[in-house]
């Protein structure tokens, strides 16, 4: 670990970790604030116990405004809103409970200064007595509205696993981390991708974006996965497997009918690192090259020598494809990424820009690297981001 450093991440560690954009400490004026993130992050948690404690406190406010105001003054509002803040919040137990004690203090109340027979109190009492009999039904249909979003979040996950599954942390001599990040919160899966497969000819990669967005994506990328991880089995060379992703998408768009029925384009890169050889192959397909991080900070993309369309036009053209064949040395890692995170924007529309926000730091693990740009991510964006996103990282020891 060199001087300055923290965790292996290069010379913005050496300023508490601090990063390209993030406020600098000045002793005068005391300590930094937490980037917005973190403090977000913080302030969930009081936040949702603020809710749960709300219904609480205005049987309370209530309660109080009725001890110490004349009797022509009502605290009903109060009264009712506390039910029916419970519902969404409490269990069906918690949501009649309150009912009850708001319908016990009202008639208390009302007991207590002898207003109970009259025909405004009494309509009061009826009126509160019904809105917490229909926030139990609230309560009971928020239930099984979250039971059904339960389900549908483990069917997502279950398709992910499926579709897009997490790939082994060692490969043929290689360390290796992959990440999703999807753009919208809850969401699991969509139209990028990333792949690995082993072979008799080295280790074969692949990192994608499907045009388009929904359950169209969601084919197009089980397709293009399945076809890689077929031909990087059976083809000789990475060109070879290209061409066989072609024709598989050509397959599945002539299968279906309609002009938005299958996606019609996927850009990828495709990469191939042949066993013991220090070197890495790339295929370019219409993608953002990738990154080759080397261990003393400095970082080169991986250009194409000549530019191709993306996968599923080739009816527009032939270009051939060409393996680009790269140094790959000890200590480096290749970064592959889908343009979620260059095309990443903060508040004044500039883009995340991955090759200068990498250049002079090193991460001994590729987990750190894509954990790092994950939260850097989110960060320039203010935490909503455009566009999903897909990194793979491989390190050479």
């Amino acid at each position: 670990m060199r001087p300055g450093e923290v965790d292996g991440e290069g010379p913005y560690a050496g300023a508490g970790g601090r990063l390209p954009g993030d406020p600098v400490p000045d002793p005068g004026l005391g300590p930094v604030p937490a980037p917005p993130v973190a403090r977000e992050r913080r302030r969930t948690p009081y936040g949702r116990a603020l809710v749960r404690l709300l219904p609480v406190l205005l049987i309370v406010v209530a309660i109080l405004y009725d001890l110490f105001t004349p009797r022509y003054f009502t605290a009903g509002p109060l009264y009712t809103a506390a039910p029916l803040v419970a519902a969404p919040v409490y269990s069906r137990r918690g949501t009649a409970l309150t009912g009850l004690a708001v319908v016990a203090a009202v008639v208390g109340l009302q007991l207590s200064k002898g207003v109970i027979h009259y025909v405004d109190s009494l309509t009061e009492l009826i009126t509160i007595a019904t809105v917490a009999g229909l926030a139990v039904f609230v309560n009971a249909f928020v239930r099984r509205t979250d039971e059904r979003l339960a389900s549908a979040r483990e069917i997502a996950e279950a398709a992910q696993r499926a579709v897009l599954p997490e790939p082994a942390g060692r490969i043929g001599g290689f360390e290796i981390a992959a990440r999703y990040e999807a753009a919208q919160a809850g969401a699991f899966i969509g139209g990028d991708l990333y792949a690995v497969q082993d072979s008799a000819r080295g280790v074969r990669l692949i990192v994608g974006d499907v045009r388009g967005k929904g359950m169209g994506a969601v084919a197009a990328v089980a397709v293009v996965i399945g076809a890689f991880r077929e031909a990087a089995e059976q083809e000789a060379t990475l060109e070879a497997v290209a061409q066989r992703l072609e024709r598989a998408l050509a397959r599945e768009g002539a299968r279906r009918d309609g002009l938005d029925a299958f996606e019609g384009f996927t850009t990828a890169v495709l990469a191939e690192l042949p066993h013991g050889e220090g070197v890495v192959r790339v295929v370019n397909r219409g993608h953002p090259p990738p990154l080759l991080l080397h261990p003393d900070g400095t970082v080169h993309p991986v250009q194409a020598t000549e530019s191709a369309l993306p996968l599923g036009m080739g009816e527009l053209g032939v270009w051939p494809d060409r393996a680009v064949p790269t140094g790959f040395p000890g200590g480096a890692t290749l970064l592959l990424y889908t343009d979620g995170l260059s095309e990443a924007r903060d508040a004044h529309g500039r883009f995340y820009d991955p090759h200068a926000r990498l250049t002079g730091r090193v991460f001994r693990r590729p987990a750190h690297l894509l954990d790092t740009l994950a939260d850097e991510v989110r960060r320039h964006s203010g935490g909503g981001m455009a566009d999903d996103m897909a990194l793979l990282a491989v390190h050479r020891h």
